[in-house]
């Protein structure tokens, strides 16, 4: 693998390799034991000494790669779990706000380590299997300045005054004086204590490094990525930009260098020109102003084939979730479907100017995508779904409702802050939540297959939960097991985030989806389809094609609730209504073989405690009274697209 330019890669210690070596053996034997469970006595996997002799006996040093193609590979693909949008003390609005875990200390969080945060010891409850530290490309040199001692200009004394400011009002009143209001007045660039191009590249190899440090294939797998964050006018544009391996380039491209994705787009053709691979993910279209799916280019020129297959080609996945708010639909829009107000997110329109627009969200972006196929031949938002949290706490995917303690700094770090303030210049914080998960099918945990998981949009997105889904297209998918369900669903159709094309005969889509092993059971699955008519109008159609319990839809085909077992004296519920496990298949009957169409799949446990009931039950509190009391938790995943 190359070392990333400009970094000096520390090489893979022998306690590292024969600790991965070790997990490999025991990933091998596990898959065995799946094959035959019942009927077969597995061996125990070998001991620590008999690893070390092995590896002794090989010839040669042991490379990453050979660490990596040592890990089995699971033909049916496995689901894993992972952050790819976090920020650390790296990133300046972060440290402002008070948090101090480096990018380290964040992949150590999310192996299981504990970490002081906001004051206190915070640990998450399960490691996850991936993650990318996404700090901000703006302002990457000037943090590297501030926190590491000897840097070029770690003594400037605007720096000497942010490190001994006390509390984080302080703090905003001084990132407001030195680099808001510069930018704002139209002066923008780096701010005075700016020490060059230098320290950019140092605090972008801090960042790097820590991905080389935490890498154990097979185990956990780490993404060198960073944030572009452009926000033209205030509208929300940013992109987290991930590489598949450490061929990365000297410094990342920030909102500085340019604000116009198409700019970004050209530096990633440069990199690719190069020999690198990365990718781009949408974040946070909620807040976009309608400029995230604007059916017109940076120069104001409507959409053509061009435009369409590059951004195509550079966005593959778009975050359908994050603490501020779900991008998916919006009640206001989207009043036919009963589900549409799910972490809404109203108050994120009070801040710079925003304004409520159904183009702001997902499923409006895919059927104009639909629509864009049918008229060029080409789909600029033909994108697969992830989720991220966007922690300012350096604290990946810490998503779960029942231990939510903030997700930025001081700005939400306390009981009363999370029930009455806000996250400056973004949403009352009462209305945000901890943020989603990405979850990918791949053949094995290893960086490559990862990216390249994102890369094929085999992915998908939960609120938090560790729901499994699986999701399959084609003709005559009638599979009435799982595994069934994915041999041929892999052999005769595609799974999620696949194309079908040039059918003729009415498409069958199959879905499973297995609760969070420690979670809520699940009320039901179903199919979003949305389409563009002969006469070029958009359509869809919600189609619940799974469910739990006795239920049966009524004379109108609408399926009752699933019930609530909530306490909301004490924020509990029980797994009493519900299931652990959901199948089904629907026929679309209506399919015309003319007309493009997109489908995906939305999964929905039954009710549980919101985090600010849990909040306010932990302490003594009244509920707020303008928040809901109890959420529904879902996974959503990526479409399949059908194009004649």
């Amino acid at each position: 693998m190359d070392t990333p330019h400009g970094i000096t890669r520390r090489p893979v210690s022998v306690r590292a390799t024969c600790l991965i070596v070790a997990v490999c053996g025991a990933l091998a034997a596990c898959d065995s034991r799946r094959q035959d469970a019942a009927a077969v006595a597995v061996a125990p996997s070998p001991g620590p000494e008999t690893v070390v002799a092995a590896a002794a006996s090989r010839s040669g040093p042991k490379t990453l790669e050979d660490i990596e193609a040592a890990v089995p590979d699971e033909p049916l693909k496995s689901a894993y779990f992972g952050e790819i949008h976090v920020h650390t003390s790296y990133s300046l609005d972060a440290y402002i706000a008070g948090t101090r875990l480096t990018p380290d200390m964040a992949y150590r969080f999310a192996r299981g380590e504990s970490m002081t945060v906001n004051g206190q010891e915070h640990t998450l409850a399960r490691p996850l299997d991936f993650v990318a530290v996404t700090d901000h490309a703006e302002y990457l040199g000037e943090m590297y300045s501030t926190q590491v001692e000897g840097a070029k200009g770690h003594h400037h004394p605007r720096l000497e005054e942010l490190r001994n400011l006390a509390g984080i009002e302080e703090r905003e009143a001084w990132f407001l004086k030195y680099v808001v209001g510069p930018a704002r007045s139209g002066r923008g660039g780096h701010p005075p204590f700016h020490a060059g191009r230098e320290t950019a590249v140092s605090g972008w190899q801090v960042a790097v490094q820590a991905a080389i440090d935490n890498y154990e294939p097979g185990v956990f797998s780490t993404l060198a990525g960073f944030e572009w964050s452009a926000a033209p006018d205030g509208g929300n544009m940013h992109r987290n930009v991930l590489f598949r391996d450490l061929d990365v380039p000297e410094v990342p491209f920030s909102a500085l260098d340019s604000s116009d994705v198409e700019k970004l787009w050209d530096w990633m053709e440069e990199q690719e020109a190069a020999g690198r691979r990365l990718t781009a993910i949408p974040h946070n279209s909620n807040a976009s102003k309608g400029l995230m799916f604007k059916l017109v280019d940076n120069s104001g020129k409507p959409i053509d084939a061009v435009y369409a297959e590059r951004r195509s080609h550079f966005e593959r996945v778009v975050e359908l979730m994050q603490v501020k708010g779900s991008s998916e639909v919006h009640r206001r829009f989207w009043p036919a479907d009963e589900f549409a107000d799910f972490e809404n997110a109203d108050s994120i329109q009070a801040y710079s100017d925003r304004s409520l627009q159904k183009g702001n969200f997902v499923r409006a972006a895919l059927v104009e995508g639909v629509n864009f196929d049918r008229l060029l031949g080409q789909n600029p938002f033909r994108l697969g779904f992830v989720g991220g949290s966007d922690s300012h706490n350096g604290t990946p995917a810490d998503v779960a409702e029942d231990t939510y303690i903030g997700s930025h700094g001081g700005a939400d770090d306390t009981v009363q802050r999370r029930r009455e303030e806000d996250i400056a210049g973004w949403v009352l914080v009462r209305e945000s939540n901890p943020g989603a998960l990405t979850g990918v099918w791949a053949s094995k945990n290893t960086r490559g297959d990862i990216w390249d998981a994102l890369r094929n949009r085999e992915t998908f997105a939960t609120s938090g939960p560790r729901i499994k889904p699986r999701f399959f297209g084609g003709v005559g998918l009638e599979a009435k097991d799982p595994q069934a369900l994915v041999r041929q669903g892999y052999a005769q159709g595609v799974p999620m985030g696949g194309e079908l094309s040039g059918l003729k005969t009415p498409l069958t889509f199959t879905v499973h989806a297995l609760k969070d092993p420690d979670g809520a059971n699940l009320d039901r699955i179903q199919i979003i389809k949305s389409w563009i008519d002969v006469a070029s109008n958009p359509q869809e159609k919600i189609v619940d094609v799974a469910w739990s319990d006795d239920r049966e839809p009524d004379l109108f085909g609408i399926l009752p609730p699933v019930g609530n077992t909530v306490d909301l004296d004490n924020a509990s519920y029980t797994n009493t209504i519900g299931s652990a496990e959901l199948m089904g298949s629907w026929i679309d009957y209506e399919f015309d073989p003319q007309l493009p169409a997109v489908y995906y799949a939305r999964v929905l446990e039954i009710p549980t405690p919101r985090w600010s009931t849990y909040d306010a039950v932990n302490n003594k509190l009244p509920l707020l009274d303008d928040v809901p009391a109890t959420v529904q938790e879902r996974a959503w995943t990526s479409p399949i697209w059908y194009t004649p």
